[in-house]
């Protein structure tokens, strides 16, 4: 039986602030994935391997695995986790999966990525595809956490990205982002629920209201997120992709709903 994990070294790691860090790991060239996949991370703990399922924040293209993650003191794994070197050793499953991937959605308008804190990694692959720009006009990334220092990926988000070799021009052109914080002043606040409900969201952007007929979204974030703003969508008349490789209006991913 083949093993369900390899170990890969740790290229880098930065952290964003006392409670977010990111690292990437080597990639094997036979290693293979869609944007929006994740896989099982983890280490060896008391000689048992401890893994959890991470988002890739990388594009398939890239020649290192990104991921993103908290940091939870008395975490089995965070608290561990999180004090990574480059050079370090990490377990990285060898199946990739998940539902939140371009092809589980149907062609439309405008596409919308609704992210909360770490729920933002899968769509940082999903902005670098270049599919994503073809099949839609719009690409809206919407980013919610409580802290302005919560926001990683801001400034590769809000400029850097646009400067990119090969997608550069297809962000200018198409790519929104939207970041807004819960507990603390910002340019934008409010929960993405609120900001729905309430028309904010596609006021400042000056966007037609989500159209079922037309838009389409993907959902990661906590349970009561994805719970909370497919309710939304599906008052909307949105229809769920129903099941994986079934394409609908939105799709969540189901591995982490519960």
């Amino acid at each position: 039986m083949a093993a369900a994990f390899k170990t890969a070294t740790v290229k880098w790691i930065r952290h964003w602030n006392n409670r977010l860090f990111s690292f990437a790991v080597e990639r094997e060239p036979s290693f293979r994935f869609e944007n929006g996949h994740f896989i099982m991370i983890g280490l060896m703990v008391d000689n048992k391997p401890l893994l959890r399922a991470y988002s890739i924040v990388s594009p398939n293209y890239a020649e290192e695995l990104e991921f993103l993650s908290i940091k939870v003191e008395d975490g089995p794994l965070t608290s561990r986790l999180q004090h990574i070197e480059a050079g370090d050793e990490v377990l990285i499953g060898v199946k990739p999966v998940g539902t939140l991937v371009l092809t589980d959605v149907r062609p439309g308008r405008n596409l919308y990525l609704f992210a909360s804190g770490t729920g933002l990694a899968p769509f940082m692959a999903v902005i670098r595809d270049p599919f994503a720009y073809e099949r839609f006009e719009k690409v809206v990334l919407v980013h919610s956490v409580r802290q302005v220092s919560d926001l990683a990926y801001h400034d590769y988000l809000s400029g850097e990205i646009q400067e990119d070799e090969y997608l550069g021009e297809l962000v200018r052109e198409q790519l929104i982002y939207y970041p807004t914080v819960t507990r603390e002043p910002y340019e934008h606040t409010g929960r993405i629920t609120t900001l729905l409900n309430t028309g904010k969201l596609v006021a400042d952007l000056g966007l037609p209201d989500l159209d079922p007929s037309k838009d389409r979204a993907m959902i990661c974030g906590s349970m009561p997120m994805l719970k909370d703003i497919s309710a939304i969508l599906d008052e909307r008349g949105f229809e769920i992709s129903p099941n994986q490789g079934d394409a609908g209006d939105y799709v969540i991913e189901r591995a982490f709903a519960g």
